[in-house]
């Protein structure tokens, strides 16, 4: 059997091999084995991948534990002393391209979207049956070779990857109808984008990696440990390049749109449908000439988000057929007028593929989004009657999400109104629990969402999924960001409903801010930001340790009223 000499010149080795006797004198030599090989198995030795289920599980491998031996019995050795590799690649004797994946445990299982990456990694053809051997490779240190076990084979048949579409996950990284486009399919992805001030995303290519920061903003990353890309604090219309080659991405802000020729006016961005308009009335149904042009705001690595930074860079469109395409200076642009009286001037930049532009009859400025949502019965059992005074708040634009805190201890459930007062425009429970579930508009039956058991609890809907969701809060939430420290180390402890307490130190100005996070545990999810003393679910980091001098306060929060305090 092959051995590996180790010797024993420090205690921290002697450590890391999980000896259960001490090192007796320095220079003793200790003999472990390479591993032992592991029996490798597969659920399924033939599988087909569809892009439709890409979340789905495609195959599991599970294999048999491997082990060493040590010269010295006295001694054991750690179980993560050995590391695990599953290879993969296209030739059985594995001489051509070879994929591995560092693995842990006993099993791995594969997504559709992982396999189908793997296998086009590993040179299989799309949409062509091939075949991909898959082993084990085991070592006990980096410079060590690997030992190999048992040689499988699955068929597979992969789905062609479109790496020429760029897909905008929301700060859950969740997915939303926004898109950017890469024609070439070279990892360059463009597009316009409707955001709201310091809106934050990630990118997902069609290969499913995802890209974020965790550097210094405008830079981009696809670490394990990324942080959510942001927008600058303008909210409005941006043009947006993320470079992956270079590791990098700008977005260019339009503050406006104006409008020249046989029209002079300046047009509105309609952010939720991504697209400028302006109204007009129309005389005649001759064809008008205009331009279209604006002085933007570029932000990019250079710049970061500083507003005073921003670069003024021209920007304009000209006209190729029935779509536009961005210049330097602004082209004529011929629209038809469909008929006399109100029309509407429509610049649609939500597909990144095909900006259109268009005169169409009547008044279209876009559907008006409601700011708040009204939750009437949520909580009865307290106030004694149904009523209109507790309302969740718009979050995100995006996807229509809406969130509040509320004290629950309702008798009969409660209804999502529109509108303050009235009882007969609601969203009403269709699937699910008190807990989660699905809504609809109007609903059959217009029947109540649940009540859960009494209780603080954070309500987040969204009436574009149709969903909502409950977490109910804990006896502590918790302060990150202050000093630069993101941690569940600073908790506040509640002193009556919904009010939350406790001592926070500061010692220099946090650099990205501080926020409430209300779940222990998770960093990306269920936090609220603010500022002058309103907080705001998912909102801006608070920054009010900019103007206070190092030292010990008291914050006080206030989740169902949505304030704070810092003294």
């Amino acid at each position: 059997m092959k051995t590996t000499n180790i010797i024993k010149a420090f205690s921290g080795l002697c450590m890391a091999l999980g000896l259960l006797s001490a090192c007796e004198k320095d220079g003793d030599l200790i003999y472990i084995s390479s591993p032992t090989s592991s029996e490798l198995l597969a659920s399924k030795s033939e599988v087909v991948l569809l892009q439709d289920d890409a979340d789905q599980t495609a195959v599991s491998f599970t294999w048999t534990k491997s082990t060493v031996t040590i010269s010295d019995e006295s001694m054991g050795v750690a179980d993560d002393l050995i590391t695990t590799y599953l290879e993969a690649s296209t030739t059985e004797d594995f001489s051509g391209n070879v994929v591995d994946n560092l693995v842990t445990g006993l099993t791995k299982d594969y997504t559709v979207a992982e396999l189908n990456t793997l296998a086009t990694n590993a040179g299989l053809q799309a949409e062509v049956p091939g075949t991909v051997y898959f082993r084990l490779a085991l070592t006990t240190g980096n410079n060590m070779e690997r030992v190999y076990g048992n040689v499988i084979s699955i068929q597979i048949t992969t789905y062609r990857i479109d790496m020429s579409i760029g897909f905008i996950l929301d700060g859950k990284q969740e997915m939303t109808d926004m898109r950017l486009s890469s024609p070439e399919e070279n990892g360059i992805y463009t597009g316009f984008m409707g955001v709201v001030s310091w809106y934050n995303f990630f990118l997902m290519e069609g290969d499913g990696t995802i890209w974020g920061e965790n550097t210094s903003i405008f830079e981009i990353s696809t670490a394990s440990n990324i942080w959510n890309l942001w927008f600058p604090s303008p909210g409005g219309s941006y043009y947006v390049i993320i470079n992956t080659p270079i590791e990098e991405w700008s977005a260019l802000y339009l503050p406006t749109l104006n409008i020249n020729g046989d029209i002079n006016a300046e047009m509105t961005f309609d952010r939720p449908n991504n697209r400028w308009t302006y109204v007009f009335n129309a005389t005649s149904t001759t064809a008008l000439n205009i331009q279209l042009s604006t002085t933007g705001k570029q932000y990019n690595r250079e710049t970061a988000d500083n507003d005073d930074a921003a670069i003024d860079t021209p920007v304009a469109f000209v006209q190729e057929g029935d779509h536009l395409i961005m210049a330097t200076q602004p082209g004529t642009i011929t629209v038809s007028v469909p008929e006399t009286g109100d029309c509407t001037l429509i610049v649609d930049l939500s597909d990144p593929n095909n900006w259109i532009y268009k005169v169409v009859s009547g008044i279209d400025e876009g559907e008006d989004i409601p700011e708040v949502l009204y939750l009437p019965g949520i909580d009865d059992l307290i106030s004694g009657d149904w009523t209109f005074d507790n309302y969740a708040s718009l979050y995100d634009e995006n996807t229509l999400s809406y969130a509040g805190v509320f004290n629950i201890h309702s008798e009969w459930g409660y209804t999502i109104n529109i509108e303050d007062g009235n009882w007969n425009d609601k969203y009403t429970y269709t699937s699910g629990d008190a807990y989660a579930g699905t809504i609809e508009f109007q609903g059959e039956g217009l029947v109540n969402i649940p009540a859960p058991a009494p209780g603080v609890y954070l309500v987040d809907i969204s009436t574009k999924a149709l969903t909502y969701q409950l977490i109910e809060l804990e006896n502590e939430v918790y302060v990150q960001g202050l000093n630069d420290e993101w941690d569940f180390d600073t908790p506040l402890t509640a002193i009556s409903t919904g009010v939350y307490q406790g001592s926070i130190t500061i010692e220099f100005p946090a650099p990205y801010g501080f926020r409430i996070n209300l779940v222990n545990g998770d960093w990306d999810n269920y936090r609220f930001g603010g500022t002058d003393g309103k907080l705001y679910y998912e909102g801006n980091s608070m920054t009010d340790d900019e103007n206070l001098s190092p030292g010990t306060y008291t914050m006080t929060v206030d989740l169902i009223n949505e304030t704070y305090t810092i003294e």
